[in-house]
């Protein structure tokens, strides 16, 4: 009998395995099967592991190199619909940041930069690679779109549109990235643009690519903001807030917003009201990070705004995050020597999970927009 054969033999004995394989065989996924989203697992280890530490363990034993999967994307789209995600064990340090989350403001003035540094701060090497030419690190919009640059080129428009920008107005950006969108509005709407962001990285670049503009890009924190703008537009950061930090967010928004404006909200959104998030996005990707509800938006604002359009684009991330990942790929021997390889791993399974993530409607993307209430209504394109 080969060695092979022994290894496949005491695999099925081990009772860690027998579990797996029943829960993976209910999303109709097989262990090492013939297709591209069935898992090859390298490590006999793998199986207790994945048991005993839920998504962490699932996530750093595919670092480590414990197992592969041709396509990621179709194990979680699969996975999720199939609702595989709620059997995994919630492991000791899962609990306990969830009752710290519900105790400690993990958002607090001082823990927000983390994820700038831990992040948007990784290099500008990859993400300028990675990204289209506007640096969007958000969804696009593929209503008519066939590649990035048309998607991402898209959504700004929309965005400008939604907020019916015209010249010789003033709009802040909170979470400005790197510049794109406060350069795009600049350029073709003759506005001025006052961006914050706590990425250093981010500050620098946006500087650069908004030279000559009426931009004005500051490394700050969004509470500190005190002045008053016609617009105010925030993508891709809400998600960094906090449950904790919402009444205050909307309390900023409300007071730098002239009495005629328009405030203009991108976010990730959550399907149901809670205050954990997947603990390798936390502990790899997004720190602190928080998916906010429905429900959570609409307490927030209510009071302050009125809710003119509500967006969902959610599907859309999909092949937002598939055309970064065919992008990371194509273009990592140009930054490889700067990364290490089980950071490749690392990359690739973060884009994936969450590209399968949106494509089984787990998880959302909405545009808000909010005003005081504009006489006669406000028309929204979409």
């Amino acid at each position: 009998m080969s060695s092979s054969c022994i290894e496949e033999v005491s695999i099925r004995n081990n009772p860690w395995y027998r579990i797996v394989n029943e829960m993976l065989a209910r999303a109709g996924v097989e262990i090492n099967g013939p297709r591209p989203f069935d898992l090859q697992v390298k490590h006999p280890d793998f199986f207790k592991r994945v048991l005993q530490q839920g998504s962490l363990g699932l996530g750093e034993s595919y670092m480590d190199g414990w197992w592969e999967c041709e396509r990621l994307d179709i194990f979680f789209h699969t996975a999720i619909r199939a609702g595989l995600e709620r059997q995994l064990p919630r492991h000791l340090k899962d609990t306990l940041r969830l009752a710290a989350a519900r105790l400690i403001n993990l958002q607090s003035k001082k823990r927000a930069w983390m994820v700038g540094k831990e992040h948007y701060d990784l290099g500008n090497d990859l993400f300028s690679r990675m990204l289209d030419e506007h640096m969007q690190y958000s969804c696009g919009y593929w209503k008519t779109a066939t590649t990035l640059g048309e998607a991402q080129n898209a959504k700004l428009k929309m965005i400008c549109d939604k907020l019916h920008l015209q010249p010789g107005m003033t709009l802040l950006d909170i979470g400005c990235g790197w510049g794109g969108l406060a350069q795009y509005a600049a350029k073709h709407y003759g506005v001025a643009v006052y961006g914050v962001t706590i990425s250093a990285e981010q500050q620098k670049m946006a500087q650069q690519r908004c030279a000559g503009l009426n931009v004005n890009i500051a490394l700050q924190d969004y509470r500190e903001l005190d002045r008053q703008f016609d617009r105010i537009v925030s993508v891709g950061m809400f998600e960094h807030v906090g449950p904790k930090n919402y009444a205050t967010y909307f309390n900023v928004v409300d007071r730098n917003l002239k009495p005629e404006g328009i405030f203009l909200l991108h976010t990730i959104g959550s399907n149901k009201t809670d205050n954990g998030v997947d603990p390798w996005i936390d502990k790899y990707i997004f720190p602190n990070g928080c998916l906010p509800s429905v429900r959570q938006i609409a307490q927030a604002c209510e009071g302050r705004f009125v809710m003119e359009d509500w967006h969902n684009f959610g599907a859309d991330y999909d092949k937002t995050l598939m055309a970064w990942h065919q992008r990371f790929n194509r273009y990592w021997p140009e930054i490889a020597d700067n990364y290490s390889e089980r950071f490749k791993r690392m990359f690739n399974y973060y884009l994936n999970a969450c590209a399968g993530a949106f494509r089984a409607r787990d998880i959302q993307l909405w545009q808000i927009v909010f005003t005081r209430g504009i006489e006669n209504g406000l028309r929204v394109p979409h």
